[in-house]
């Protein structure tokens, strides 16, 4: 059995105490955010911008950074956009945050090689969605993660997404998995927190909230940190929560966590959280253009004026200044095609 658990610099839970965990013990950070991919006006790959929301966000307290996962929109990325994902992410970050490689694959064969690649790239980590749309029985689950795990060293985290994959990890798939020396952690979408504690106390798993309205939640029941969305448009309150819970200060963690609920609320809740994002970040000045990729499309205008109202309660948020907030609603409006379709060799 590995050591106890890698919650970094969260609490263990040791019999009778509280012992922080070196930060060593994790490999992946705290607040990890779910990079957006930005784009040019045509859709493709804006790589100057892709450099310098890394920057942003590292700068703003990430110590983590997940490029090609659902929010990067990894369903319409080319695998060399991918792989180069990795290699601009490592080159921003120089060593002030991992790097991990989301997305990967339905199929498995796909997936193995995807990540494999990925590592070559310099990727720290990987995080491996459960299959979707083929409905795999749980062994055909742990085996697609035992399989992935296999042929990389690099640490895991598995992604526990039902709404968008179809299908849960169980909780005795979660246990199964937990035995490889791979396996080291779970991203959470799934928001059973009775079965979160049950994972935690039954094995040593590190969790990561990935649900931007729960993540103080999941860390008051011993989550290791955030995978987040809402963290492009500011990681620092982020920063905040973790570091208060860190050292156990629950009244500035949760005060945190209430002045940061009207944007998490207007990233999250009116259109999918990508679209939100690369809408109020180009708005901010911050990336060239909002567009998605098809079939994802910008706001329409009730949805772009209910984000925005939503913002009009913001307050007072490090790194989230909307006294010039210009929102382009004809900018972000439909979707784009590139040039080359997403693949899936």
């Amino acid at each position: 059995m590995r050591p106890p658990s890698g919650r970094t610099a969260a609490l263990a839970r040791i019999p009778g105490t509280l012992v922080p965990v070196s930060p060593r013990e994790n490999p992946f950070g705290q607040v990890l955010v779910a990079l957006v991919t930005p784009f040019t006006a045509d859709g493709e790959v804006d790589w100057p911008g892709v450099e310098q929301h890394i920057d942003d966000c590292i700068t703003a307290g990430a110590d983590g950074i997940v490029v090609t996962g659902t929010t990067g929109e990894t369903s319409t990325l080319t695998d060399p956009e991918k792989l180069r994902l990795v290699e601009v992410g490592k080159s921003v970050a120089a060593g002030r945050a991992k790097i991990i490689t989301g997305g990967g694959s339905n199929e498995t064969a796909h997936a193995i090689h995807l990540y494999k690649q990925s590592e070559k790239a310099g990727a720290d980590g990987v995080m491996i969605v459960t299959p979707y749309y083929n409905k795999p029985t749980q062994s055909g689950v742990l085996t697609h993660f035992r399989m992935i795990a296999d042929a990389t060293d690099l640490p895991v985290i598995l992604y526990d997404i039902p709404g968008r994959t179809g299908i849960p990890i169980t909780y005795e798939t979660i246990v199964r998995a937990s035995h490889h020396p791979n396996i080291l952690a779970v991203k959470d979408a799934k928001g059973d927190f009775a079965e979160v504690s049950r994972v935690l106390n039954n094995t040593d798993l590190m969790y990561f909230s990935g649900d931007d309205t729960n993540v103080l939640p999941h860390l008051s029941i011993g989550a290791t940190g955030l995978i987040g969305v809402t963290a492009n448009i500011t990681s620092t309150p982020y920063r905040t929560i973790i570091d208060a819970v860190n050292r156990g200060d629950l009244a500035t963690a949760t005060a945190e966590h209430k002045r940061v609920e009207p944007l998490v609320r207007a990233v999250m809740t009116h259109v999918p959280g990508t679209v939100a994002a690369k809408y109020i970040l180009h708005g901010l000045g911050r990336i060239g253009s909002p567009r998605v990729r098809l079939p994802l499309v910008g706001p329409e205008d009730s949805e772009a004026y209910a984000i925005e109202t939503s913002l009009e309660a913001v307050r007072d948020i490090p790194g989230a200044d909307f006294s010039n907030f210009r929102p382009d609603r004809n900018a972000a409006a439909g979707g784009a095609l590139p040039k080359v379709p997403g693949t899936t060799r």
